[in-house]
């Protein structure tokens, strides 16, 4: 990972959802600036491999995971939440675009300082510009605590809010992920995220653990390592032990037929054990779907 730019896995994101805007138009999952923040990336190998003919399984899966998300911040600002957390946002580009401004949402995106650096001389070259209600908030996890870094950013710790936390899961340590899932559980009801997971290798059939051992040593190689799996089983204990009252956890090969009618998607590409999950507190629920147009 290079010190002060999204790691590798953040912008073979982004360009998956960039490569959906060109090649797919958007149909899962619409983001006018996926494009425009990657302009300057264009010789960049992740870049390119997304838009390969044979990735359009991946670039659907990533879109839907996409959607999926905003639509569940849809569900959070509809139950009345007006703070929003984007954790580890890399290139994503939902703050600048908060469609949800005019009801008083405010977007806070968490990141290391020097990547978040980055990133705003990134949307100043694309001419991109950061409205209002987008804060971002530094934090360097070896010298600071989440909680420390969004109060300081002006976050409200007694208002709830809802957590985009997407591709970082399997990165950080158990202990790292039940911590920040105990501080999102703690907050006032009506509080949740998205997040997702992986389940451990042994519980993949043989052929797709060969593919989850390649990736995984691709991963460790880019100095990005597989440091987390869990079963949906403990997950789900988890979460209710840590506070969470309701919650729906999808497969990614279920996830793209959900805003995807034909055969296309998640169905022709390894699974992997890749799980979606969203977690809310308090009784309440509203379900997803309730944003704007995605397509």
């Amino acid at each position: 990972m290079q010190i002060g730019r999204p790691s590798i896995t953040a912008r073979g994101a982004a360009a998956f959802r960039a490569a959906h805007q060109e090649l797919e138009g958007g149909r899962v999952f619409y983001d006018p600036l996926a494009l425009r923040i990657l302009a300057a990336d264009a010789d960049d190998p992740v870049l390119d491999a997304a838009f390969h003919p044979e990735r359009e399984g991946v670039r659907l899966s990533v879109a839907a995971r996409a959607r999926f998300a905003e639509d569940a911040v849809a569900a959070a600002v509809a139950r009345g939440v007006r703070q929003a957390v984007a954790l580890g946002a890399g290139l994503d580009t939902f703050g600048c675009r908060n469609p949800y401004e005019a009801e008083g949402l405010r977007v806070f995106e968490v990141d290391h300082p020097a990547t978040q650096e980055w990133k705003r001389d990134r949307l100043s070259a694309a001419e991109i510009p950061v409205p209002p209600s987008l804060t971002f908030a530094p934090v360097d996890f070896e010298r600071q605590g989440l909680a420390d870094g969004l109060t300081a950013a002006g976050f409200d710790p007694a208002r709830p809010a809802f957590f985009l936390w997407l591709g970082v899961v399997p990165y950080l340590t158990h202990t790292a992920v039940l911590d920040t899932l105990g501080f999102v559980a703690a907050l006032p009801d009506g509080s949740g995220v998205v997040f997702d997971y992986g389940e451990p290798p042994d519980a993949l059939p043989p052929e797709q653990r060969a593919v989850h051992e390649a990736r995984a040593a691709w991963a460790a190689e880019a100095g990005e390592p597989f440091l987390s799996f869990f079963t949906p089983e403990e997950l789900a204990d988890e979460l209710r032990r840590l506070g969470f009252s309701t919650t729906e956890d999808i497969r990614y090969r279920d996830l793209t037929a959900r805003y995807e009618s034909g055969p296309r998607g998640a169905a022709d590409h390894a699974d992997l054990g890749a799980h979606l999950i969203h977690a809310w507190t308090g009784a309440q629920r509203v379900d997803p779907g309730l944003g704007p147009d995605r397509r």
